[in-house]
């Protein structure tokens, strides 16, 4: 039971930043002028992310034999 409250704390975790990324982001592309790699970068990471949360929603949530 510890192993899946510790999958579900790192997924919430993994959430708030994704969001958060979101909001750096849209920040950075208000102002003139912005960086284009700086915002490339961090799109990046926001991809590893969302790849980070889909691999742990599999885990947590168990395929269902239809």
């Amino acid at each position: 039971m510890d192993d899946i409250e510790a999958l579900t704390k790192k997924l919430e975790y993994l959430r708030t930043e994704h969001r958060d990324l979101d909001d750096v982001i849209a920040h950075i592309a208000k102002s003139r002028p912005f960086d284009q790699l700086q915002i490339q970068r961090l799109k990046k990471r926001k991809l590893l992310l969302k790849d980070q949360i889909a691999k742990l929603e599999s885990r947590l949530l168990p395929d269902i034999i239809a």
